[in-house]
C-alpha cells in the first residue's frame, strides 16, 4: 500500500511537470525571432502562402486557442506536422530509437568505468589510485566532445582503418552496429564515467566515515561485506540520481556527437530542425525531451525506494 501511494504521488507530480514543461515548450518556441509564418513557408513565398501556412498553423489565432488546439492533439499522440508536411511523430519514432541506442550503451560503459573507480578511490583514499582515478576524471570532464570525436576517427578509422569513421547500421546487424557505434558511444561515455567517478567516490566517502559502517566492522565484518554489502548500497542512492540525469543529458546532448559520427538520431534531427527553422519540429523535439527528462527521474524515484524502503513510507526522495 505505501508503495502503491508512493507511486501514485510521484506519477501525479511527474504529469505536473510535464504539464509546465508543455507552457513553457509552447511560449519559448514562439519567442523566438522572427514570423513563424515566413520561416515555415520560405523567404521568396508569396504572401498568400505565408497567410495559408499562419491559418494552418492557427498562428492568426489568440495564443491560448493555440496552445489548447496544439495540447490536445498532444495528448491524442499527434505533435502535428513539420514544413515538409511529414508527421513529427512519425519522424520522432524513428529517430529516437538511435539516440536511444547511443545514450544506453554509453551509459553502461560509463557504470562499468565510474562506479567501480568510483568505490576504489574512496576505498583507497589519498592512494596512488586515488590520485589516478581523479587525474583521469579531470582529463574525461574537461576534453571536448568534439575534439575527442575527431581524434578517435583519425586515429581508429583513418590511420589504422580498424572501426569505421561515421554512419549506422541497423541493430538487425550487431556485429555491424556495435562497430558503427563503438566510437560514438567511447566519446560520450568517457566524460559520463567521469561524472559518475565523482560523485561515486563523494558519496562513498561519506558513507564509509559513517556510524553504521565503523558498526559493522566492529562486529568483524569482511571489507567486502562493509564496502558492498553496506557503504556502496546507501551510496547507490546519489549515483542512480546522476544517472537518471545523465541519460536526460545524453538523449538532449547527443547534437554534436551524432552530428560527427553521422547518426540520423535524435540529436541530429535537433540540429537539422534548428537550422531551417522548423517551429513546430523544435516544439516537437523540446516536448519529448522534457518527457524523457521527466521519465528518467521518475525512474529514479522507484529504483530509490527499493534501495532504501523509509523512502517510499515517507514519501520522500530526498
Amino acid at each position: 500500500m505505501a508503495m502503491s501511494r508512493f507511486l501514485l504521488k510521484k506519477a501525479g507530480a511527474a504529469l505536473i511537470v510535464v504539464f509546465a514543461a508543455s507552457v513553457l515548450v509552447f511560449v519559448g518556441v514562439r519567442a523566438i525571432p522572427g514570423d513563424p509564418a515566413t520561416a515555415l513557408a520560405g523567404e521568396e513565398a508569396d504572401p498568400a502562402a505565408i497567410d495559408a501556412i499562419r491559418h494552418q498553423y492557427l498562428l492568426d489565432r489568440p495564443l491560448p486557442v493555440q496552445y489548447w488546439r496544439w495540447i490536445s492533439n498532444v495528448v491524442q499522440g499527434d505533435l502535428g506536422v513539420d514544413r515538409s508536411q511529414i508527421p513529427i511523430g512519425h519522424t520522432i519514432v524513428h529517430r529516437l530509437p538511435l539516440t536511444f541506442e547511443l545514450a544506453i550503451l554509453s551509459l553502461l560503459l560509463a557504470i562499468l568505468i565510474g562506479v567501480p573507480a568510483g568505490v576504489i578511490a574512496a576505498v583507497r583514499r589519498g592512494g596512488a589510485t586515488d590520485h589516478t582515478a581523479r587525474f583521469g576524471a579531470l582529463i574525461g570532464q574537461s576534453v571536448p566532445h568534439f575534439w575527442l570525436g575527431l581524434l578517435l576517427i583519425t586515429w581508429f578509422a583513418v590511420d589504422l582503418n580498424w572501426l569505421p569513421a561515421i554512419g549506422y547500421v541497423s541493430m538487425r546487424h550487431p556485429v555491424e552496429n556495435l562497430r558503427h557505434m563503438l566510437l560514438p558511444v567511447v566519446v560520450l561515455g568517457t566524460g559520463f564515467a567521469a561524472v559518475l567517478m565523482r560523485q561515486t567516490r563523494s558519496s562513498m566517502l561519506d558513507s564509509l566515515g559513517s556510524d553504521y559502517v565503523r558498526t559493522a566492522r566492529a562486529k568483524g565484518m569482511s571489507e567486502w561485506n562493509v564496502v558492498c554489502g553496506h557503504a556502496l548500497r546507501n551510496s547507490l542512492i546519489t549515483v542512480v540520481t546522476v544517472i537518471a540525469l545523465d541519460f536526460g543529458i545524453l538523449i538532449s546532448g547527443a547534437v554534436v556527437t551524432e552530428t560527427i559520427f553521422s547518426i540520423p538520431g535524435f540529436g541530429w534531427l535537433s540540429y537539422d530542425a534548428i537550422l531551417r527553422r522548423d517551429y513546430p519540429m523544435i516544439q516537437g523535439i523540446v516536448l519529448v525531451t522534457a518527457i524523457v527528462y521527466v521519465v528518467a527521474n521518475l525512474l529514479a524515484d522507484v529504483v530509490y525506494s527499493l534501495l532504501d524502503p523509509r523512502i517510499r513510507v515517507t514519501g520522500s526522495g530526498e
